[in-house]
């Protein structure tokens, strides 16, 4: 099953959010000028995860009324980047399917050097 058909953007928020909150609360976390700081209403996916990184809150507007995803693993974790340094920041489709996947997104941060000549 392909439930986010080419959405527009996917955003994934940082850091971890309470999972007690349901669509209300979240969708406070993306207008939010202190958190995400964007508009609910475009049909992006909003991505979130919960402190023990084993469940996952997709949060999307889709032309009718909010939609809310939720995915729970039953023995692994998510690879999820604490140490970017913005709080939320857009992933590909693919990097999506990779995260949903079980696989680090993020990966590396490009290193820069500069030679001593």
């Amino acid at each position: 099953m392909n439930m986010f058909v080419e959405p527009p953007e996917v955003f994934l928020h940082r850091d971890v959010v309470d999972f007690r909150k349901s669509i209300n609360g979240l969708v406070g976390i993306v207008e939010d000028e202190d958190e995400l700081e964007r508009d609910a209403y475009t049909g992006a996916l909003f991505v979130f995860c919960n402190k023990a990184r084993d469940k996952l809150k997709i949060l999307y507007w889709d032309n009718t009324g909010f939609a809310l995803w939720y995915k729970r693993l039953e023995k692994q974790k998510f690879k999820w980047p604490s140490k970017v340094a913005s709080e939320a920041f857009e992933l590909t489709e693919q990097q999506l399917t990779w995260l949903l996947s079980g696989y680090d997104v993020i990966g590396h941060e490009p290193l820069h050097y500069q030679s001593a000549i």
